[in-house]
């Protein structure tokens, strides 16, 4: 196969064979269905078929269903399309085959999604000497039995339709090879890749969905309506993607209604379907996921419901990392951040899987950071790389980053965004300052040590941080962008705030221009950093607080703890920050995570694990599996978010990150530190994920003092633990050997070494394997 490296996309360049579809207009919500027959004479072990298609297909080889739901939503640009590699292989056989592809086209823009304009699809397979590819041989229809249903439609911000299937159109089993598809049109031939409207087709940069099969639901209940009509519930045993199954015996031209309990977000409509039942026993599963935690079948009267399931699809990452520790309260946080960072996640990071499915990047920043504590060190990471490049290679012609991208790119004329037609052209200036900088792009090379991103992306970061000067007071000019949104809730004191990102940035530019070669931009970036440092404080902290001078209302905890955040603090105001964030409680969700991590920094332990108790009590005690994009209160919009909101999550990493104090030192955790802030808690256990292995840790305070350690640390790594002494700490034990008694030093078993101690803590470097440590008295 012959690729073209362009910008971090393989895209392929020797493509033979067609775009392929109906040679009419393309209508918005529409179901095409393809068929292709062919004779083979061997079957290689690996067989790749690359395929694309606008927007999503479902594929079956000789009646055995081979992809669900395929195709990434467009684009990794605003002009191109992605394409799937799909190994064929162990649906083949010799003789004759055949192909089926069902496609749908969505047909408009939408916050995840730059429709092409046009239904197509391009299959191309090499099988050893013979091929298998789209041209005018290939039959196509329209689906019949698809329809639009009739209001409300899914809200401008998803390009989905609801689906309406009316199973007296059905077309039977057309998948199977006995179908007779004479009445089929011919397919047109559109062009070979790359053509016109889909532009160059990269490969698919993530892996296809896990499909968890179908199941039984945890419980399934039943309410009479006044109509005569009865819904039947099914209860899911978390929030996630689901494609409801239904069995019933109905006549003909029943409707039944599907839906999630999310279907109504903020007064927004998401996804639902209907289904239009024929004579007799049929079962129909509705290919358009939703998400929720109930599924809600609306049954007329007359049909009877045979049985209920559900399948379950995401994305494909082994779960590695856990946390647990002897608070329920922290544990049952840590599981729902887990489910909200999960049903989050699919083509892009999602800021809610049901009003908007939007890879907003501020969102996606939060998620990235949980995400590397809990994914596999292969799989996991890759959601992330795409949307890197995915907001460089989206950056507007002045410059300007923003997001949701991909998303609907809008006619010149609709860049006011007067018009909700789902596309998307606005910078929110401190969400691209968070996601190019520190917590944002370099974090991701931190966490991954891949290097040739950064390189791929920095001259865009370059160009971004270009917009932002510096005013005569030698601090950052407030800049608006298209939406001047720093946070939702009140009281936010914007230029602390702003200063605060812009160092941030500055911070990940250093390190991301010196490790791509463009060291000649360092010294501009420090010179603007060592102006924030000169007039920051003197500016912003009042002696009790940072404040700005020209802020109203109450002192804003996210900027204080983001001075602390950004290393802007000085360590003498940590007390008195202390304070304020024991008084000020204004951040929403998105930057709580930021305010926990600067108790954690300045060593407040104790009031970090308090502070995200009392924070996210709501949360915690709420029955619902995942967390809300608010706090609540009438300062936070109570009521006017999504119950599973990506943002929120910030307390799983600030778990294992901070409490455990596990995190890398060096690139892909080569070397890493264990640095506990246990505060009141007496017993933990964590794992983390890395490119080395699995970070193995359990940390025990006994009843007499000591604390113990165990820890497994994985090859190829070098790890440096920091415990905390007391006064009544007087001996260190290593692998059953005592290693320090009263100050006295003994000899360190091979490969332990032990550097001594600093800021109340004695530091011992250990190499790969398995070890046991314990302070006691």
């Amino acid at each position: 196969m012959h690729v073209a490296v362009a910008f971090g996309f393989d895209f392929k360049t020797d493509w033979n064979a067609q775009w392929i579809g109906l040679n009419e207009e393309s209508a918005v919500n529409t179901w095409h269905c393809y068929r292709s027959q062919v004779t083979l004479d061997t079957i290689p072990e690996e067989v790749i078929a690359n395929i694309a298609c606008d927007s999503k297909y479902w594929l079956w080889i000789n009646g055995e269903m081979a992809v669900l739901e395929g195709q990434l939503k467009r684009g990794p640009n605003p002009q191109d399309s992605y394409y799937d590699p799909v190994d064929i292989a162990q649906y083949l056989k010799k003789g004759e085959n055949t192909i089926a592809v069902l496609v749908w086209y969505f047909g408009k823009h939408g916050f995840s999604h730059n429709s092409s304009g046009k239904a197509g699809l391009v299959f191309d397979a090499q099988v050893g000497a013979q091929a298998i590819r789209s041209d005018s041989s290939w039959k196509v229809t329209r689906h019949p039995a698809f329809g639009m249903t009739g209001t409300p439609h899914p809200n401008f911000r998803l390009p989905e339709s609801n689906v309406r299937f009316d199973a007296r159109k059905d077309l039977g089993d057309w998948t199977v090879p006995a179908f007779n598809d004479s009445s089929w049109q011919n397919a047109s031939e559109f062009g070979r890749p790359p053509s016109q409207p889909w532009g160059r087709l990269a490969e698919r940069p993530i892996p296809q969905w896990l499909d968890f099969g179908l199941r039984e639901y945890e419980q399934v209940t039943r309410k009479v309506n006044k109509d005569g009509s009865t819904t039947v519930i099914g209860k899911l045993p978390y929030n996630c993607h689901v494609t409801p199954y239904i069995k019933l015996h109905a006549e003909a031209g029943k409707k039944v209604d599907i839906r999630s309990d999310n279907y109504m977000v903020t007064g927004n409509p998401c996804v639902r379907s209907e289904y239009i039942t024929k004579h007799g026993n049929q079962e129909f599963e509705t290919p358009a996921w939703i998400n929720g935690h109930r599924i809600y079948y609306r049954i007329p009267k007359g049909a009877e419901v045979l049985d209920i399931l559900y399948r379950e699809t995401g994305y494909d990452a082994d779960v590695v990392g856990m946390f647990e520790c002897d608070n329920e309260r922290l544990n049952k946080l840590w599981q729902k951040s887990f489910r909200t960072l999960y049903v989050t996640m699919r083509d892009t990071y999602l800021d809610c899987p049901d009003r908007e499915r939007a890879q907003w990047w501020g969102d996606l920043v939060n998620e990235m950071g949980e995400a590397f504590y809990v994914f596999d060190a292969v799989k996991g990471p890759v959601l992330a790389k795409k949307g890197i490049y995915e907001l460089a290679k989206w950056q507007r012609d002045d410059k300007v980053l923003y997001s949701p991208v991909p998303a609907g790119l809008p006619n010149p004329k609709n860049r006011d965004m007067k018009k909700k037609d789902g596309t998307w052209y606005k910078e929110l200036p401190r969400q691209m300052l968070a996601s190019v900088g520190w917590y944002g792009f370099w974090y991701y090379y931190w966490y991954t040590g891949d290097q040739q991103t950064i390189i791929d992306v920095y001259p865009h970061v370059r160009d971004y941080l270009s917009l932002w000067e510096l005013g005569a007071d030698g601090l950052v000019i407030h800049r608006a962008g298209d939406w001047d949104w720093t946070d939702w809730g009140k009281h936010k004191d914007v230029p602390v705030l702003e200063n605060a990102w812009l160092y941030l940035a500055l911070k990940g530019a250093v390190e991301m221009a010196q490790l791509s070669r463009n060291t000649d931009d360092v010294a501009g970036y420090e010179a603007t950093m060592r102006s924030i440092e000169a007039n920051f404080n003197k500016t912003f902290w009042d002696g009790k607080q940072y404040r700005s001078p020209t802020h109203e209302g109450r002192t804003d905890d996210r900027a204080n703890a983001m001075a602390v955040v950004a290393g802007l603090a000085k360590d003498a105001y940590y007390p008195a920050i202390q304070e304020v964030l024991k008084q000020e409680y204004n951040a929403s969700p998105y930057m709580e995570k930021y305010v926990l991590e600067s108790l954690f920094i300045i060593g407040a332990s104790e009031q970090g694990v308090e502070r995200m108790l009392k924070r996210f009590a709501s949360m915690i005690d709420d029955p619902i599996s995942t967390l809300y994009e608010n706090f609540g209160g009438g300062q936070d919009r109570a009521g006017s978010g999504t119950n599973n909101h990506a943002w929120s999550g910030g307390g799983l990493t600030m778990m294992q990150q901070y409490i455990a104090g596990v995190q890398p030192t060096s690139p892909a955790f080569k070397s890493y530190s264990i640095v506990p802030h246990m505060g009141p808690l007496k017993a933990l256990r964590t794992k983390v994920p890395t490119p080395f292995g699995t970070i193995g840790l359990d940390l025990n305070k006994k009843e007499n003092g000591a604390l113990s350690m165990s820890l497994d640390s994985p090859a190829g790594t070098t790890v440096t633990v920091a415990l905390p002494l007391t006064q009544d700490t007087q001996t260190l034990t290593i692998n059953g050997d005592l290693m320090w008694a009263n100050g006295t030093q003994g000899d360190c078993p091979h490969g332990c070494h032990i550097k001594g101690g600093l800021n109340q803590r004695i530091q011992v470097e250990l190499t790969p394997g398995e070890w046991s440590i314990e302070l006691g008295k």
